[in-house]
């Protein structure tokens, strides 16, 4: 299987790119991620298999071989930032209970951000 590195990855956009091994990008995208992983951070060491897509190579089945250490894991937020997010998050929350009642589910891509955000939020609290 190739390997590469992170060069860049977007949490918002649902993806980046790896550099394998012999140079070329590889298209990664956000739904290639082992199951739990939401994101990596750049420089990342990756074991993945290819795809031709048509924008290119594409990375599929996706394994973390060596990440980096996380400053962040480490850390907490400012409990006042914290609150905020929280409160704009309950914001959001009922916004998405009342479109329910209606029988709007939310999409796709709205439904994924949201629980990447009730992810982060929860591993704030934990931490």
């Amino acid at each position: 299987m190739p390997t590469g590195r992170v060069k860049w990855f977007s949490l918002e956009k649902g993806f980046g790119f790896i550099a394998n091994d012999e140079g070329e990008d590889v298209y990664l995208a956000a739904s290639s991620l082992p199951a739990g992983t939401t994101t990596v951070k750049p420089g990342t060491k990756l074991e993945f298999s290819v795809a031709d897509s048509r924008k290119g190579p594409q990375a599929m089945s996706v394994h973390i071989v060596d990440a980096p250490p996380s400053l962040a894991e480490n850390s907490r937020v400012n409990p006042d930032d914290l609150a905020a997010m929280i409160e704009d998050t309950i914001k959001i929350l009922d916004r998405v209970g009342n479109g329910l009642r209606h029988g709007r589910h939310p999409a796709g891509p709205e439904a994924e951000r949201l629980g990447r955000v009730l992810r982060g939020i929860a591993s704030q609290l934990e931490a």
